[in-house]
């Protein structure tokens, strides 16, 4: 029977990763009623080992063949001279037959949209959906389906789907595997640390590492003085639990949510095989109407397949998201050494459940410090005796040690046994009917959600009327059914036989045996789009990529740049004001203080902007939305988001507002920028491209919206809903100290959420002509928990280089760039700007 049966009976699709052709084999073996994947290009996995042009329509093929559906990745963000190779991939994943590609960048998805309009489009976790106005916007722009930031609960996730708009939208959730910790897509710490962008599927795991968290009082430049260690025995400050919904998966089988997502493009083979086959077997439980609950053995089997300690995550409000005493497997306590044999090398161990180690187990001794575990493979079964084992240890192991159980050798051969059962097969109904003694077969093949597919077939066989023996109705039958080795069981079978013939019972297996093929090919072909359908999708492609070739003529004239700052209090507006900053982009949650903001920008000659957060939730835009009108007329016109929804809600709330993107909305190309003109009066430009590719972007862009590129101050890297500030007062300055001493500064929005910020503060002060003659429109500088003066003083540094350039006196720009230094936390940097990114 195919997977697609568990969707009929009200249970939400069950997606498996698929980063190989093995893990792909295991997933459909353990019921998955999807997979999604990634060829060599576009995928945000790029570790994994993914699928070749032909490895990836064999995948397709033999998941269709087993009534699994096939979604790919093709989200991450591209560069501009990368959209003609993402036309033509999205192309050849259109005749392949996926069923939906998943993307993050907007401009991937209006490309998409253009030249493959009937490839369903899913909106992967990394375009940040968090409420219910960006899953609106999703539905407009044609997603079926929005994959949520998985910091949503599910009492939000029913308010969304409440929502008679956003209902014509799947929401698919994370339901098992790792955690981010920061909200997937506005995530830069891999990329401002090493180059490794996770925007790109390269992310090395930065979240991984020890850090301490510091504090320290500022000077007048918001640098702190004087940092001292927060005391606290966990070094892992970043590293997030695995998440695992099992023990409520009844209450989210019964949610509006039409797919649960287990996480592991990067495991084996034998991981996806476990976990998937123990979720298959709860949800057809709990779909049957059983009184199903979770069963410790199978928690047991998902912990010792990988975990980091499980969670329930901020899906279901557990309060213990983070795992900060270390960041890897922990597998499941055996027991503790009690005692050490340096002469035998052997440890005794008192067991403390009912898992007692077997040969091929692999085994981890753990102290309290992390660094200082020893690991061991267990040669030979041992003998359990009162509750003790003696297990032989290549070092020496301390009394109290606690002794996991990491590799299950048992675990791993019943995985085995899963991906070597039966593969479901595709029933089929076969008629056959005799013409002039021919046998004319006729199969029926149910299409879920569709019409059934029938597939003829006219043989080169004529049975003659028997001279002695003819053949019976049964030994037809019996010859006909067969189907081992195929992806089909016959189901029923109506022979309407005339009686009295005769052929060899091997031209009957070969008649079958073509049959079978042809009703292969064509359950394939049924996937996959026509003839007609590819050729005028490849015109659309070719034509697209032609106008890429040739931008539209609207070459920006190269131009001197406006100065922006963002700042969190009233006195930095001032003072970014008085510096000659042309716009001020405040972030504050408290009314009074934007209307006070208003008057003083404008008696400076700025225009004041209010900042939004970079997360907005229902209980932020249920409060800030009712205050755009009063605050417009005092004298607030802009607002910056950094998510389409929040853009939406403001728009809505009070249409006159201009709206201005941050950085979040991740624009890499010119595309991108398109889908945003109609909406936004400025856009940010990613802080994560080099100059040559925004050069190329500005290029390709007409006049409208302007561009803005972030120049100055600590990049925003990170964005949690960790509260890891929670402790330390506002006028603290607090900080990540990293290994190799780096301190990372972090800060609190008014929600209480966390940011942490590059450790070097990014200069672009003697790039300044450059930018001038890209035709930047403005440059920003980031003083947020910086204080007035900083404020003050870059904008007025700023001022001064773009003054230079107009005056073609680039001579200033390296005296100025040693006055920002002077200013400057952590040193500066030209960052990916000047740098670029690892690929």
């Amino acid at each position: 029977m195919p997977h697609e049966h568990h969707q009929g009976s009200g249970s939400p699709e069950l997606l498996a990763p698929a980063g190989s052709p093995e893990a792909l084999a295991a997933a459909v073996a353990a019921g998955a009623d999807a997979v999604y994947l990634a060829g060599r290009r576009f995928g945000a996995r790029h570790y994994a080992a993914n699928f070749s042009d032909e490895e990836l329509r064999s995948a397709v093929d033999y998941a269709h063949l087993r009534g699994v559906r096939v979604y790919v990745t093709v989200n991450t963000l591209v560069r501009d001279t990368e959209l003609p190779d993402a036309a033509r991939y999205l192309l050849r994943l259109y005749e392949t037959g996926v069923d939906a590609v998943l993307v993050q960048d907007a401009g991937v998805a209006s490309l998409a949209r253009e030249v493959v309009p009937d490839l369903p489009l899913h909106a992967s976790t990394q375009m940040t959906v968090h409420n219910r106005e960006g899953v609106t916007r999703a539905a407009r722009e044609g997603f079926s389906r929005v994959v949520l930031a998985r910091e949503l609960t599910l009492a939000e996730i029913e308010g969304i789907a409440g929502d008679a708009e956003a209902r014509q939208v799947g929401i698919e959730v994370f339901a098992h595997g790792a955690l981010c910790y920061c909200y997937s897509g506005q995530c830069l710490l891999s990329s401002v640390i090493g180059g490794r962008s996770g925007n790109r599927g390269m992310c090395a795991q930065p979240c991984r590492k020890p850090y301490l968290l510091v504090v320290a009082g500022k000077d007048d430049f918001g640098r702190p003085k004087d940092l001292r260690v927060v005391p606290g025995e966990d070094r892992y400050l970043l590293s997030t639990r695995d998440l695992c919904v099992y023990p409520r998966l009844d209450l989210l089988a019964r949610s509006p949510v039409a797919s649960l997502k287990i996480e592991g493009r990067m495991r084996s083979a034998e991981y996806v095989a476990t976990v998937v086959s123990i979720y298959r077997r709860a949800l057809d439980a709990i779909a049957a109407g059983e009184a199903w609950s979770p069963s410790r053995e199978d928690m047991r089997d998902l912990a010792l397949a990988f975990n980091r300690e499980f969670t329930e995550g901020y899906l279901l409000g557990a309060p213990d998201i983070m795992a900060r005493d270390r960041p890897g497997n922990r597998g499941v306590l055996l027991g503790t050494a009690i005692g050490y044999d340096p002469r035998r090398q052997e440890a005794t161990v008192r067991l403390v459940g009912d898992v007692a180690p077997r040969s091929g187990d692999g085994l981890a001794f753990c102290t309290q410090d992390p660094d200082e575990g020893v690991g061991a493979v267990v040669r030979g079964t041992p003998a359990v005796r009162n509750g003790m084992v003696r297990l032989s240890v290549p070092a020496p192991v301390g009394e109290g040690a606690r002794v996991f159980l990491t590799k299950s050798a048992d675990l791993e051969e019943r995985a085995k046994r899963v991906m070597e059962k039966p593969l479901p097969q595709l029933p089929i109904d076969v008629t056959v009917a005799w013409e002039d003694g021919t046998p004319c077969l006729e199969a029926t093949v149910p299409v879920p959600g569709g019409k059934p597919l029938r597939v003829r077939y006219r043989p080169d066989l004529r049975m003659e009327p028997a001279r002695s023996r003819p053949l019976a109705r049964d030994q037809i039958a019996e010859q006909l059914a067969k189907t081992g080795g195929t992806p089909f069981t016959v189901r029923k079978m109506d022979l309407r036989y005339p009686g009295g013939l005769f052929a060899p019972l091997g031209e009957l297996n070969r008649v079958r045996r073509a049959f079978l093929e042809k009703v292969e090919e064509a359950v394939l072909a049924a996937r996959r789009p026509g003839l007609d359908a590819v050729r005028a999708a490849r015109e659309r492609v070719d034509a697209a990529i032609a106008g890429m070739e040739r931008p539209a003529g609207s070459h920006r004239e190269p131009r001197l740049p406006s100065v922006s700052v963002y700042t969190d209090t009233l006195e930095g507006a001032e003072a970014a004001g008085r510096g000659g900053a042309r716009t001020v982009y405040l972030e504050s949650s408290t009314p009074g203080i934007l209307e006070e903001a208003a008057a003083v920008c404008r008696e400076g000659g700025a225009d004041p902007v209010w900042k939004w957060p970079s997360i907005t939730r229902r209980n932020f835009l249920d409060a800030a939305t009712p205050l755009l009108p009063s605050l417009y007329e005092a004298g607030v016109r802009g607002v910056m988001v950094s998510g389409m929804g929040a853009a939406d809600a403001v728009r809505r709330a009070e249409p006159r507002m201009r709206l201005y993107g941050a950085a979040g909305l991740n624009v890499w190309n010119h595309r991108t920028v398109a889908e945003l003109a109609g909406l936004f009066l400025r856009c940010t430009a990613s802080p994560e491209l080099p100059g040559a590719d925004l050069a190329r972007l500005v290029e390709s862009v007409g006049e409208t919206p302007e561009l803005e590129v972030l120049v100055q101050g600590n990049i925003e890297a990170m964005v949690t809903e960790d509260r890891l500030a929670a402790a330390v007062s506002g006028e603290e300055f607090l900080g990540l100290q990293d290994g190799h001493n780096r301190v990372f500064p972090v800060r609190r929005d008014g929600e209480g959420r966390t940011y942490i910020a590059n450790a070097v503060e990014t200069c672009l002060i003697d790039r300044l002509p450059r930018i001038a003659g890209m035709g930047i429109d403005a440059v920003a500088i980031d003083a947020r928990g910086r204080g007035p003066r900083y404020a003050g003083d870059m904008a007025r540094l700023y001022r001064a280089g773009i003054d230079a350039v107009g005056h073609r006196d680039p001579g200033t720009l390296s005296a100025l760039k040693d006055e920002v230094k002077r200013r400057a936390l952590g040193g500066i940097t030209g960052g990916h700007f000047v740098r670029g990114i690892e690929e």
